[in-house]
């Protein structure tokens, strides 16, 4: 198995941190679309209760625990959710960058 070194640990550690950042503004871009919607109050509650149970659903499948152990599966995810700042993916050892590059990791 892959393991990841001290370097690119501290690189993802930020990565996932701002993946967090960027999954939280879309959370609250989608809840702002359903509080301004013309909707009535009762449809909207139900829609942001719904919006809201199925983010938190997501953000817990994506970022479970910060484990060393599941680093790479979760960056696969982060990637594959286009939560990853590209940037800083680009300063981790280009073997992780590889190994953590999938197109197919979508929730």
């Amino acid at each position: 198995m892959f393991e990841i070194s001290e370097a690119d640990w501290k690189i993802f550690k930020s990565i996932r941190e701002k993946a967090m950042e960027t999954y939280c503004g879309r959370c609250l871009a989608e809840y702002k679309e359903i509080i301004d919607g013309d909707e009535s109050a009762h449809n909207r509650y139900l829609l942001m209760y719904r919006s809201v149970e199925n983010f938190d659903k997501k953000m817990n499948l994506i970022f479970q625990n910060l484990s060393r152990s599941k680093a790479i599966l979760e960056l696969m995810v982060i990637r594959g959710e286009n939560l990853a700042d590209e940037n800083l993916v680009s300063k981790l050892s280009p073997e992780l960058q590889k190994y953590s590059h999938s197109k197919n990791t979508k929730l």
